[in-house]
């Protein structure tokens, strides 16, 4: 579990420090991009690494249907995710379309999973995204909205996250974790 919350921790750290020392990150250049990735790439490691590992503590029994809710979410979240990429219609539709899939993806696994580390992991992970959004909107009051593309790339956008939805759950399926009911 402290392998868990270290990577938490690191995680919220790498990226928070940006919004909270603005200058000393510049000051940084490009030897502090390299350090903030570093310091992601170890962060996931630690939370992988802790999450994998730690005990398995009941803290609640989602119900079963839970698993239907989660499926719909996470391609709510996928979709949102690519929101930020897309160059079509839906381009500038949210200000924050990352941090808000970051959190459509916490509260989904949320819902699914009552342990504690779950609870940990995907509960920090949605403390981390409502923070960052409240930080940036702070620095950065004034939204220049980009202007929208052609519609076909929203429909190259469901593609991808069809796609994408399909690789993650074989994915889980793979780690032993099927994401389906049955």
């Amino acid at each position: 579990m402290a392998l868990l919350v270290l990577g938490l921790l690191i995680w919220v750290g790498a990226h928070i420090f940006k919004r909270v020392a603005p200058e000393q990150r510049a000051a940084m250049g490009d030897t502090g991009k390299l350090i903030v990735t570093v310091a992601l790439v170890i962060s996931i490691g630690l939370m992988i690494w802790g999450y994998r590992g730690a005990a398995f503590i009941h803290v609640w029994s989602p119900p079963s249907f839970m698993v239907h809710i989660n499926n719909l979410l996470m391609l709510v979240a996928l979709f949102v995710f690519g929101m930020s990429a897309t160059t079509g219609r839906l381009r500038g539709k949210m200000r924050h379309p990352q941090l808000v899939s970051v959190k459509i993806w916490a509260v989904a696994h949320l819902l699914v999973n009552g342990d504690l580390a779950s609870i940990i992991l995907f509960g920090g992970l949605l403390a981390w995204a409502v923070l960052e959004v409240i930080i940036i909107n702070r620095a950065e009051p004034v939204w220049n909205r980009p202007q929208p593309g052609e519609a076909k790339k929203d429909v190259l956008l469901v593609v991808i996250t069809l796609v994408s939805f399909v690789v993650i759950a074989a994915i889980h399926a793979w780690l032993g974790v099927w994401p389906f009911p049955g």
